[in-house]
């Protein structure tokens, strides 16, 4: 049985009474069924975020009429506004340089239809996932990215984003660092994954390093990307505890399946919907 098509509508505003009861009554007197409803108020910044979701089965109004019964409302009350439906499945791109475990994760919870949108391509600067690609039947794109040609190579990557519709891109141990420009043209459609040593352990061996200090718990963030490298809003996270006796494979391993579980976390979040940013953080509707 298909489940009935919904729209999902996200607002943030100054604090004021009434909103809830204003969209509320929009909903109810254009003829629609509320299935879900959270919001989040803020005494110390005076910030208001909801998410709504409702049923267009029995709604009188088209999209049109509900883009423009929307704008009004925002004019009368000061919102900020984003409305999706549920029949338009976003369309992802995924990046990912050689390492397959994050890869591997979002491509079968898509295949398991637990993602809540479409990876439509695999971008890499190698072509050491082009099997994993091909095992799920994904399309793959090698962009060879040097010094000398990073633009170029971001200019053709920003052409296939455009030609393929992609709402969302995601590195998924993606080891280049995009430039302030393609971030720019991305503002909340671009999440990444790393552990969570950062600042603590720079470089290219932070397991080896959190194992010479001992550390006690090690974890991974998601988060969107921004100008300031790994200081965007943060989405999600998760951590695990280790001991003496875990050797750095053995943090490794467990790194691993915490960036997976945190990165898909986030990005299926992200694609129903749930996620708003509020300055350099997030509002996360559960």
């Amino acid at each position: 049985m298909t489940s009935p098509v919904t729209a999902t509508l996200l607002v943030s505003c100054r604090d004021r009474t009434g909103i809830v009861a204003r969209l509320s009554d929009f909903v109810f007197r254009s003829g629609g069924n509320i299935i879900d409803l959270d919001q989040h108020a803020e005494a110390e910044s005076g910030l208001f975020l909801m998410r709504l979701v409702w049923s267009l089965e029995t709604f009188r109004l088209d999209r049109a009429g509900i883009a423009a019964e929307v704008a009004r409302l925002a004019g009368d009350l000061g919102l900020s506004w984003d409305i999706s439906y549920s029949d338009a499945r976003p369309q992802v791109a995924v990046f990912a340089s050689s390492t397959p475990h994050c890869l591997y994760d979002l491509l079968l919870r898509q295949q398991l239809g637990e993602l809540g949108g479409d990876i439509a391509v695999v971008v890499s600067n190698h072509d050491t996932l082009r099997p994993v690609a091909g095992h799920f039947g994904v399309r793959f794109e090698r962009f060879a990215v040097t010094p000398d040609d990073k633009a170029a190579a971001e200019a053709a990557q920003q052409a296939l984003l455009a030609e393929l519709g992609i709402g969302l891109v995601v590195l998924a141990r993606y080891m280049q660092v995009l430039s302030p420009a393609l971030v720019a043209r991305w503002p909340g459609r671009i999440i990444n994954i790393h552990h969570s040593f950062l600042p603590a352990f720079v470089g290219a061996k932070p397991y080896h390093q959190a194992k010479e200090r001992g550390v006690k718990v090690i974890g991974a963030t998601a988060h969107y990307v921004t100008a300031d490298l790994d200081q965007g809003p943060i989405i999600d996270q998760d951590v695990c505890r280790v001991s003496h006796r875990d050797e750095v494979a053995d943090l490794v391993r467990k790194g691993r399946d915490l960036e997976r579980q945190v990165l898909s976390r986030a990005v299926k979040l992200h694609l129903e919907r749930r996620v708003l940013i509020a300055g350099n953080r997030t509002i996360v509707f559960g």
